[in-house]
């Protein structure tokens, strides 16, 4: 089925986010769910959909993050052979709520400061153009396999303190966790590739934990190894879990960030020559694409007692789908919402989330982004696609591109 019928036809789903065409540009979708079904029960997904700026902003702020079903209920769906997954999801801050949420996050914070992040802005430059010295004198490239893929994944293991050299098995293991947050459906192949790459970097990390006890590095794992708040430390098998979301977290968010970023500015030249010609811009550019071509697309709640969204009761423990790629485009809270402005300055988007749980890894993944575009934009001057047919991942909620080839002159 074409996006197009899927507009003039089919009642509004995100089950339609299936087809690669909607995939490909789901904001027609997202605008007729926010003109037709703000809020609605989707029965494909058995949960409630929101997709205003408003009534995501609320379900992020106030609803449940503690989604991750107990063993028992996995076996009830089906699904036991995915448990070694669920017990370490939940111990990942992602998927906590109050107090449990704070205290790790607390401990996390101590290891994550803006300091650490402000310090490694050099170094950021030089692994970039580092990667980019190795495509001069090629007239053709994917900036994915050439620079947003190895970026992060360098970045992510220096900072947290393991070898450089293994970038590409962190790479791998974190596109597995990431397809398997970011879809719908249960997929037993899926799964069982995930839950053999959880199985690996579970035991990769308990390893680094044990190096770090007689060879400390500085890096991150060290960090909430030893963070201490008030007596407080974080266990073992909380660390391995938390440095696990920070990896994925930390590399899907920035990839993703850097190649829907010079998608989107590749196909609005003039927005891309406003950015050449006035680069203090670049702050504010990141922003607006995280705004536009959101990295993260949709996340899922829990309903506490007495949710109401838009005037519709949400019975509590009901499944809520929050999409911030819809609220991003919300008309209501964005004027001209679907036109890139890159000196956009009335610019809170949803991207990184809300509240509590926002993502404390935003300034690094910004960081990055910048450094990137930055460094494309002063090697490359003549930067154009060389193809429209991009190459889209099957990821419903964490978008990004599996390739994406330029011309460089």
């Amino acid at each position: 089925m074409s996006s197009r019928s899927v507009e003039a036809a089919a009642p509004p789903s995100l089950y339609h986010l299936l087809d690669p065409e909607v995939l490909a540009n789901p904001y027609p979708l997202y605008r007729r769910l926010r003109e037709e079904a703000p809020v609605h029960w989707d029965p494909y997904l058995h949960a409630w959909v929101v997709t205003r700026y408003e009534d995501v902003a609320e379900v992020l702020h106030h609803f449940r993050a503690d989604r991750t079903p107990t063993p028992e209920r996995l076996h009830e769906l089906g699904m036991g052979e995915i448990t070694p997954i669920a017990k370490v999801m939940v111990e990942q801050m992602l998927f906590l709520d109050p107090p449990k949420h704070g205290r790790v996050r607390r401990l996390a914070s101590v290891a994550f400061t803006p300091r650490r992040v402000a310090v490694l802005r050099e170094h950021i430059t030089s692994i970039a153009g580092s990667l980019v010295d190795d495509l001069v004198g090629c007239d053709r490239f994917d900036v994915m396999a050439a620079l947003a893929n190895p970026l992060p994944a360098i970045v992510t293991a220096e900072m947290l303190g393991v070898p450089t050299s293994d970038h590409h098995l962190l790479k791998g293991w974190s596109q597995d966790f990431a397809e398997m947050l970011g879809n719908f459906q249960h997929n037993p192949g899926r799964a069982r590739k995930t839950l053999k790459s959880v199985e690996e970097m579970t035991a990769y990390f308990h390893e680094a934990v044990a190096r770090e006890a007689v060879r400390p590095t500085g890096g991150l794992i060290n960090a909430l190894a030893t963070a201490e708040v008030e007596g407080d430390r974080l266990s073992e098998s909380e660390v391995v879990a938390n440095v696990i979301v920070t990896m994925v977290g930390g590399q899907e968010t920035t990839t993703n960030l850097i190649g829907n970023g010079l998608l989107t500015l590749l196909r609005q030249p003039d927005e891309l020559a406003r950015l050449r010609a006035h680069p203090d811009l670049l702050g504010n550019a990141v922003e607006e694409l995280l705004r536009y071509e959101s990295p993260s697309q949709l996340t899922a709640r829990i309903a506490p007692a007495g949710a109401r969204l838009g005037g519709v009761d949400i019975p509590e423990g009901a499944a809520v789908m929050a999409v911030m790629g819809a609220a991003n485009r919300d008309p209501e809270r964005f004027a001209d919402p679907d036109r890139l402005d890159l000196a956009r300055v009335d610019n809170r988007h949803l991207a990184f989330g809300w509240a509590a749980h926002f993502c404390f890894g935003a300034p690094l993944a910004r960081l990055e982004g910048q450094i990137a575009f930055q460094t494309l934009l002063d090697r490359f001057p003549r930067l154009t696609l060389s193809d429209e047919l991009v190459s889209w991942r099957p990821n419903l909620g964490l978008r990004g591109l599996t390739e994406l080839q330029v011309l460089a002159s």
